[in-house]
């Protein structure tokens, strides 16, 4: 069987996921589909607006075959460790073709890009250390160092698909899996568009979430631009935000001291004095995240800390941790991908575990511990993520 692979958040699943994984298929001819998707905390630092189940039953009753959870220690994570993670679990579970949306739109530029990079990583990453400005985010260090060095690059970097397209293909390159890339051109909407456009039926994951969160509007709203499922998931669930975590995020940030805040993950040397001051002048989120950006520390950056200080997330154990992928959550399959797992279970270089116990809980403890703080969001209206949860079994669904 042809497998693809496609790593998604889905946060929400809406039209544009439909037509991707409808192309996708199409495209690259595969059988079955496979989906890595981020669980509970997403990768731009921020809580999912639904939990990762009924997120995965969506993908599934629109075309996934397969959906695995992205362990959350790469789920949170900048471009390359978000792709490490996502990319080397598609290569263990056997997919022969990763395929991605982008703004780019062809396979060629990503491939000549990744390739460039990959074979002169090491004056490139020279070339960062020496030219890096305080001043400037890490994404414009990159470019200016891209420009330096090649007289052309192939590749548009200051898009938001392109660089996860581009870090999918170094991973692959870089590793020599056995796999090739295809890419879907984005429809209409723009990664970070925030308005939804009514002459259209496919707008941004973003502008749905603020239509829904920010803006308060009606889940009539978005009904042009999502399939029924995730209408009928976000009328059942609760919509979450950082808003329903700020609480707990101020609590942690006054308990900790301003040594144990320096040891986080990601936080950088200083910065644990600037979250002991602001949090004692903010008042929401949004108003701590406004009070704590500069030009070089981004919102998203933030968001990511936050996310690191609110799970305890130390530097010694994320390193630790981020050595091996030793096992993934199976959320759900269809006929379809139950056939794949028992055709070639016995290839997979990871564990999927389907139901967690004491001999499982161990392999995936830290996405367990994220289930729990996802839930302390809203506990009345938030399943048990994890134990006595079973994969969603789609078997008796009619490809």
């Amino acid at each position: 069987m042809r497998a693809c692979g496609i790593i998604a958040e889905y946060n929400p699943f809406h039209n544009g996921h439909l037509y991707h994984l409808k192309e996708a298929k199409r495209k690259t001819g595969a059988d079955v589909m496979i989906v890595v998707m981020s669980g509970n905390f997403l990768q731009r630092g921020e809580p999912a607006i639904t939990d990762k189940w009924s997120r995965a039953k969506t993908a599934l009753e629109n075309g996934a075959d397969l959906v695995v959870e992205l362990p959350v220690d790469y789920s949170v994570q900048p471009a390359d460790f978000f792709a490490e993670g996502a990319v080397s679990i598609l290569n263990s579970l056997n997919c022969d073709v990763i395929c991605f949306g982008s703004e780019e739109g062809k396979r060629q530029p990503f491939e000549e890009a990744a390739k460039l990079v990959v074979d002169n990583e090491d004056e490139l990453n020279r070339l960062f250390k020496t030219n890096h400005h305080k001043n400037r985010t890490y994404a414009q260090n990159f470019n200016t160092v891209l420009t330096s060095y090649f007289t052309s690059f192939p590749l548009d970097l200051s898009l938001p698909n392109n660089i996860l397209g581009f870090a999918y293909a170094k991973e692959i390159i870089r590793n020599q899996f056995p796999m090739t890339i295809e890419t879907i051109p984005r429809l209409n909407s723009q990664y970070h568009d925030d308005e939804l456009d009514m002459t259209h039926t496919v707008a941004s994951a973003t502008a749905i979430r603020t239509a829904l969160l920010k803006n308060n509007r009606p889940i009539e709203a978005i009904k042009p631009f999502a399939p029924v499922q995730t209408v009928e998931s976000l009328e059942t669930h609760p919509a979450l935000s950082w808003r329903d975590f700020f609480p707990f995020l101020s609590y942690q940030i006054s308990l900790l001291s301003t040594k144990e805040l320096g040891q986080i993950y990601m936080m950088e040397t200083g910065l644990e004095y600037r979250f002991k001051e602001m949090i004692d002048r903010a008042y929401s989120m949004e108003e701590l995240l406004e009070r704590m950006k500069t030009k070089q520390l981004t919102w998203v950056s933030l968001q990511r800390i936050c996310f690191h200080i609110l799970m305890n997330n130390t530097k010694e154990s994320m390193r630790d941790r981020m050595k091996e992928i030793k096992a993934v959550r199976l959320l759900g399959f269809s006929s379809n991908g139950q056939g794949y797992i028992n055709q070639y279970k016995k290839e997979f270089s990871v564990q999927l575990i389907a139901n967690i116990n004491k001999k499982t809980a161990g392999l995936v403890s830290q996405d367990i511990r994220a289930g729990n703080v996802y839930r302390s969001g809203n506990k009345n209206d938030i399943a048990q993520q994890d134990y006595y949860t079973k994969p969603i079994n789609f078997i008796d669904i009619k490809d």
